[in-house]
């Protein structure tokens, strides 16, 4: 009944690179589903704790989860300046489009907790992050996407 093949995700190539944006993306975002989970968790938890208001985590702390997988696939592009370039805008548009998404956020919906607020802008920075680090580092190196 077991089968060799491995459909573990995310799927990699031969040097440990992520393979796919697909992978990169779904990985990313069940990430941040899972640190958002646990964020509201805390949040209730210190909530009954001491009678505050739900939803006062910062919600950006998401991203810890996604950063760690960036990091790790960072690591995978051994040898050259590719990858530091690439990460270096990858962060540049990420942080931007982020903190931009969180501050609309914020602006359209008055009084949003900075749990959600801070979610979005997390969303946002690691969705694009993952775009511009995928194509990126391989446009760089010289490799196709």
């Amino acid at each position: 009944m077991a089968e060799s093949k491995s459909d573990a995700r995310p799927r990699r190539d031969a040097e440990g690179r992520i393979a796919t944006l697909a992978d990169l993306i779904g990985v990313v975002l069940a990430g941040l589903v899972i640190g958002l989970l646990v964020l509201l968790l805390f949040d209730g938890v210190f909530q009954l704790i001491a009678s505050g208001r739900l939803g006062q985590s910062n919600g950006w702390l998401a991203v810890i989860l996604p950063a760690w997988l960036f990091a790790d696939d960072f690591r995978a592009w051994r040898g050259g300046s590719a990858r530091f370039v690439a990460a270096l805008v990858a962060l540049g548009v990420g942080v931007a489009s982020g903190l931009l998404a969180a501050g609309v956020a914020t602006g359209i919906v008055f009084g949003l907790p900075p749990l959600v607020s801070g979610g979005i802008g997390a969303a946002v920075l690691s969705v694009a992050y993952a775009t511009v680090w995928f194509h990126g580092v391989r446009w760089l190196d010289g490799r196709t996407g």
